[in-house]
């Protein structure tokens, strides 16, 4: 009797909560109608996320092609695609994706033909071989520009259907060529107009605007017959046309010659894979748990943003609230009533957001395709599972964002609200606890993270630390009212309203210190990294020195006369000083052989700098003196080999003339110069050797007096004394020259040379201004851009809102006198508050945060080998810069858009 009693009363229970989520839902829906500028307020940053999400999920999902797509796109018109990866048997999965050799099938097949691979077929078939992603270099608009072919011949009905031609014709012959609209743009050509060669052999006439479907970045094709000759060690690519279907007899005997298929496989549907699971299960736990954490702190984003407009909305229900207790209702069904309100808005913000998403993404294909993915898709569908997890998410921001106003109206004082009174916030030390608690575990937890290289435990840390201060933050504001006594009027109203409102302004400052403090804590990140990768970059030649030689193999072409290359040298690089550039190499083969220099015995580390060795090693590497140089000079490198007797030295090492001038005494002297000086011996000499390609010939050595330079450069240079070259049995070959410019020349300049002297053959130029070097200024501004947004947009919804909850002290104020201005000024100072006090919150915060990860990232670093140097503290100003002055843009917008006249209306209270 007492359980069927007990299940009973759960079912009143059950029908009791069911019928109070019924009028609450109801009442959540005549108030969002009723206040619909909050209502649109709150749905627009529902939104925006949902709908932005909505399109990356199915831009993915249409960009992921299943294998039945995947393998249309690869054949075409034909019946199998047939690639010969080895000279013995292999074993291959369903579509030909994956493959690997059996037995002595070890090595590549060489360049196969169209007759060997017809033979393999039976009687009637027909093969079209296809060449993919083949270099070529062009000359147009006097520049040189690379980029990737396609070499088929599309006339051929194998080829149709490999690509759409959106203009002209495919490529018929060699002379002939077609580009895609990337390229087309790229090249500023149309058909009809010649495209060059960039080593000015050949051209071809652009007779069509062919595209292929997988790649949409400038590309082009060309006929068989125009193309590059082959490597040998590339794969064989071939269209088959089969008389019949591909039977299993024909599959392995295939197989057994070396030859992986793709076939479309009748029933295909069988390898249609949802998309899905493909994206998930291609990303690691890793990626995974930082797409999580990152996608949590957009929801806190949200939710702190969202906050603020349920919490002027339940000051506002004050009187209704009220009556829903006086009528009976308990604390839970008051949070019910504000509860539904996240639901109501949160369920319209999903469906809303997800139906926006997925019609741009829809309408928006062509362009994702072309600037994004840079491949067509392979059809319209969405990522179901993306989207209920997304709605769902929107759904937990609306209720989170409305779960500390509802706990406040469950606490609310019936009289007072009946009244239509105010009631003093009551805040507890515990939540000040609570957050200092979360921000040093947050604090914790990133250290470990750095410890353990995981950017996941870092980001989780960064999340619980982000928490905590948004915890603590009512608790900061509270402590700033203190402050208003010795404040102005307009001031120490602002910040008292903030105190007094602690529900709505405390989130907004803490929405303004969480982007803040990401935006500093990652800039402050890079701009180190930044710094750190300029410490460690080592130029390959000094600031103000140019190579300049043939394009031709070596010894193939005579270069050009000295007196026609110095003019447009002297006119677009500023030349001032040239130095010939001669090369060494062997009889009758010029590259047949390898010039190095010999490392002496011990002076090599012990230790190998890129394999896993233990912690009692690692400390013995550090110290050992062999092993403090760059890893890449451990075991000693093929340095760059020139023949001279001092003239060229100063140009191309930048060492100082006393250095020199020893240098030049050595090579005078018969000997040779090394800019690594763990290659000269204690007695001060080098032992040379030459490996020939001919493994039957015995390598040449010779011992020589040497000379050791310190350049600081990071390419190391083997010069040869013409005497050191003869008894090596080494012939010269004049290069080019070294030329020595008088000011920094940019690539616009260098392309003019090139133009200039390209009458004269093919030319390369080599500099070093830098190039492996980045720019993280741009990334810097973005990151300050969008806290600079979140900032003004979080300030400019609490003060709007601050605005539309005080009309009646502003009421008061104008009853008193007060003049338009003052509210202006209040507002300002109610901008203020929340953009000063959430920035200066963010800055101290990301600084704090980045400073601990820098230094436990450098901690990690002091007992690790191959050495690296430490991140530097560098402190990103510019950024840092603009977040300061983003405040004064909110106080002046807050100021610009406040009307000026004071209401005057009756008071109740």
């Amino acid at each position: 009797m007492n359980g069927e009693q007990h299940r009973r009363a759960r079912g009143v229970r059950l029908a009791e909560a069911a019928g109070s989520w019924r009028a609450a839902l109801r009442i959540a829906r005549r108030e969002a109608r009723r206040a619909r500028g909050r209502t649109a307020l709150v749905l627009a940053m529902i939104i925006l996320p949902v709908l932005a999400m909505s399109f990356i999920a199915a831009s993915m999902d249409m960009a992921r092609l299943t294998p039945a797509e995947e393998l249309d796109r690869r054949l075409g018109n034909a019946d199998a695609e047939l690639r010969v990866v080895s000279r013995g048997p292999v074993e291959q999965d369903a579509t030909g994706d994956g493959w690997s050799t059996t037995g002595d099938g070890e090595t590549f097949p060489g360049l196969v033909t169209t007759e060997q691979v017809t033979a393999l077929l039976p009687a009637g078939a027909r093969v079209l071989p296809v060449r993919r992603w083949v270099p070529i270099t062009v000359w147009q608009s006097d520049r040189i520009r690379d980029f990737d072919t396609t070499v088929v011949d599309m006339t051929d009905p194998l080829g149709h259907g490999l690509g759409r031609i959106h203009q002209g014709r495919a490529p018929a012959s060699g002379d002939e060529i077609a580009v895609n609209l990337a390229a087309r743009r790229s090249l500023d050509v149309d058909i009809g107009d010649q495209v060059n060669a960039g080593d000015g052999t050949r051209s071809w006439t652009v007779v069509g605007v062919v595209e292929l479907p997988e790649r949409l970045d400038a590309m082009a094709i060309l006929h068989p017959a125009g193309a590059p000759p082959p490597q040998s060690q590339s794969e064989g690519l071939f269209l088959a046309d089969l008389p019949g279907p591909l039977s299993d007899d024909l599959f392995r005997h295939l197989n057994a010659n070396g030859v992986v298929v793709g076939t479309r496989v009748p029933g295909s549907t069988t390898l249609e894979s949802s998309s899905a699971d493909s994206i998930v299960s291609g990303m690691g736990v890793e990626q995974v748990s930082i797409g999580l954490l990152v996608g949590g702190l957009g929801l806190l984003e949200v939710v702190l943003l969202v906050g603020p407009a349920f919490a002027v909305g339940v000051r506002r229900r004050r009187r209704e609230l009220a009556l829903v207790a006086v009528a009976g209702g308990d604390a839970a069904q008051l949070r019910r009533v504000v509860l539904a309100d996240g639901v109501v808005l949160g369920c319209v913000g999903a469906v809303t957001g997800i139906a926006l998403g997925v019609a741009a993404a829809f309408a928006g294909r062509p362009l994702v395709e072309q600037f994004i993915f840079q491949q067509r898709f392979g059809g319209y569908r969405v990522w179901p599972t993306a989207l209920v997890v997304i709605a769902l998410v929107a759904v937990l921001a609306g209720v989170l964002a409305a779960l500390a106003p509802a706990w406040t109206a469950a606490r609310q004082d019936v009289v007072a609200g009946l009244a239509g009174r105010r009631t003093p916030p009551v805040h507890r030390r515990r939540w000040l606890i609570i957050g200092l608690l979360l921000a040093a575990g947050g604090t914790i937890v990133a250290a470990v993270g750095t410890v353990l290289t995981s950017q996941a435990v870092i980001l989780a840390g960064l999340v619980l630390g982000e928490l905590g201060l948004v915890f603590a933050t009512p608790t900061l504001v509270g402590l700033l009212a203190r402050l208003g006594r010795f404040l102005p009027l307009a001031p120490r109203i602002a910040v008292r309203d903030a105190s007094r409102n602690r529900s709505s302004a405390a989130p907004a400052i803490s929405a303004v210190m969480a982007a803040v403090a990401g935006s500093v804590a990652l800039g402050l990140f890079l701009a180190s990294d930044e710094a750190r990768t300029e410490q460690r970059y080592l130029p390959a030649l000094p600031e103000h020195t140019m190579l300049v030689g043939t394009s031709a193999d070596l010894g193939g072409t005579a270069l050009p006369d000295l007196a026609e290359i110095a003019g447009p040298a002297r006119e677009h690089l500023d030349a001032g000083t040239f130095t010939p550039f001669v090369s060494a190499g062997c009889r009758p083969e010029f590259d047949a052989c390898l010039v190095t220099a010999t490392l002496p015995a011990g002076r090599a580390c012990p230790w190998q700098p890129y394999q896993p060795i233990s912690a009692a090693d690692q400390r013995r590497a550090r110290a050992d003196a062999r092993c403090r140089d760059h890893p890449d000079d451990y075991y000693g490198t093929y340095p760059r080999v020139a023949v001279d007797e001092g003239t060229m030295l100063p140009i191309i090492t930048g060492a100082a003339p006393d250095e020199v001038a020893a240098a030049t005494a050595t090579l005078r002297a018969g000997g040779a110069v090394v800019t690594n000086p763990r290659f000269l011996r204690d007695d001060g000499r080098l032992d040379l050797r030459v490996d020939h390609t001919d493994e039957s010939r015995a390598a040449d050595t010779v011992t020589v007096p040497g000379y050791a330079l310190a350049t600081g450069l990071g390419q190391h240079w083997l010069i040869l004394s013409p005497a050191a070259t003869d008894r090596l049995g080494l012939t010269t070959w004049p290069a080019g020259w070294v030329i020595e410019t008088t000011g920094q020349v940019d690539q616009e300049r260098q392309d003019q040379f090139i133009a200039a002297t390209r009458p004269l053959g093919p030319l390369w130029l080599e500099t070093d201004n830098g190039h492996g070097l980045g720019d993280a200024r741009p990334l810097l501004l973005l990151l300050a851009a969008v806290s600079a947004v979140v900032t003004v947009g979080a300030a400019g919804i609490a003060t709007g809102l601050a605005a539309a909850e005080g009309r009646g002290d502003l009421s008061t104020l104008a009853a008193v006198g007060a003049g338009p201005g003052v509210r202006r000024l209040l507002s300002l100072c109610q901008a203020g508050v929340i953009a000063v006090l959430g920035s200066a919150l963010g800055i101290v915060a990301g600084v704090a945060v980045a400073v601990i990860v820098l230094t436990f990232t450098n901690q990690r670093y002091t007992d690790s080998w191959p050495i690296e140097p430490p991140y530097p503290l560098v402190i990103p100003w510019l950024p840092i810069g603009v977040l300061v002055a983003v405040p004064l843009v909110a106080m002046a917008g807050a100021a610009l858009f406040t009307r000026s006249r004071l209401p005057v209306e009756r008071r109740l209270d």
